[in-house]
């Protein structure tokens, strides 16, 4: 049981903080050990697999490529995210540590991390789009548009923006007074259930939340979409039914990434938004939208991409033959 604890810390004359903040998360949810485990599994799953993409990429020359920058930079995100948010879920709840300090809480630990890792890889999906629309539309251009220094100036541009972004809405935070509940309902330090403990003004709280939801969300979707509307064009354009067949297979990855992605994330905001969404229901929501598209995406990238699965078998014959070369020598 979470026990209702009141604030009483006062650091000044404006602001009432409190000195832990406590989690409710799965403490009321039956049968949750079972989800527990899953999670854990998932997680040692979503390191393997995305150190185990990000190693090939890295050894393997023929993926030094634009394309696999941005590859690399999801998974990269991917293994980021994960590893700021499910730790912490397993160390609160499997060995019953449902506090945390406030200053861990808010102060660029849980929060900001969390909130940072989602919105690069809702972008890193948007640059993705950008390098598949230029090879289906702009396919005879498309090494001189798609470099690795543009694709590079894109990725820096997207984690300067969003680390300015995510820095501002976990900073405003810092400005509330919590003199009532301190019981986030929630896994972890999630921006909305928490600014809503405070006691004070929350108005720019409340439109944070609006800005980053348009900002991780709305645009990234919304360009996507058009993306694929201009790619749609550009395929209707190839008389060959089998040219067109063989562009759009190299999209398929892709688009299952985007709506595994985004498909939770706007389910649980827009429920979130227009009527009650039991906080259970959040939180295990939240839960499978935080960690199943890190989990997945180097899964995809492995098995359904020819390139990387030609280059895994690449490096296994590689190693057998070295393998080889020293036990003839011994």
């Amino acid at each position: 049981m979470v026990p209702t604890v009141k604030a009483a810390t006062i650091s000044n004359v404006t602001f009432v903080r409190p000195a832990k903040f406590y989690f409710s998360g799965y403490s009321n949810i039956p049968h949750i050990t079972y989800f527990l485990i899953f999670l854990c599994f998932v997680y040692i799953m979503t390191v393997v697999g995305n150190v185990f993409l990000m190693s090939v990429i890295f050894l393997v020359k023929t993926l030094h490529t634009p394309k696999y920058m941005i590859v690399f930079n999801l998974a990269l995100a991917d293994l980021c995210g994960s590893s700021a948010s499910i730790p912490r879920v397993l160390d609160t709840f499997l060995f019953d540590r449902s506090d945390i300090v406030y200053e861990d809480c808010l102060s660029y630990i849980y929060m900001f991390f969390v909130m940072v890792f989602a919105s690069v890889q809702s972008w890193t999906l948007v640059i993705m789009a950008y390098d598949r629309f230029i090879a289906i539309y702009f396919p005879l251009r498309y090494h001189s548009i798609v470099t690795k220094p543009a694709i590079a100036a894109m990725l820096l541009f997207v984690w300067v923006v969003l680390l300015s972004v995510i820095s501002l809405t976990v900073g405003l935070i810092d400005r509330l007074s919590f003199c009532g509940s301190l019981v986030i309902q929630s896994f972890y330090c999630d921006h909305g259930p928490t600014f809503r403990l405070a006691c004070n003004d929350t108005s720019l709280n409340k439109i944070m939340i609006y800005v980053d939801l348009t900002i991780i969300n709305c645009i990234p979707l919304i360009l996507i979409v058009l993306t694929y509307i201009c790619i749609a064009r550009a395929l209707s354009r190839i008389a060959s039914r089998e040219e067109r067949v063989k562009a759009l297979k190299t999209c398929t990855s892709h688009l299952i990434l985007v709506t595994i992605f985004f498909l939770p994330f706007l389910g649980t905001n827009i429920a979130a938004m227009t009527s009650y969404l039991h906080p259970n229901a959040r939180i295990i929501n939240s839960t499978l939208t935080h960690t199943i598209p890190a989990f997945v995406n180097p899964i995809i990238y492995s098995l359904k991409t020819e390139e990387v699965l030609n280059s895994i078998k690449k490096l296994c014959k590689n190693k057998r033959v070295q393998q080889s070369k020293i036990a003839t020598i011994s």
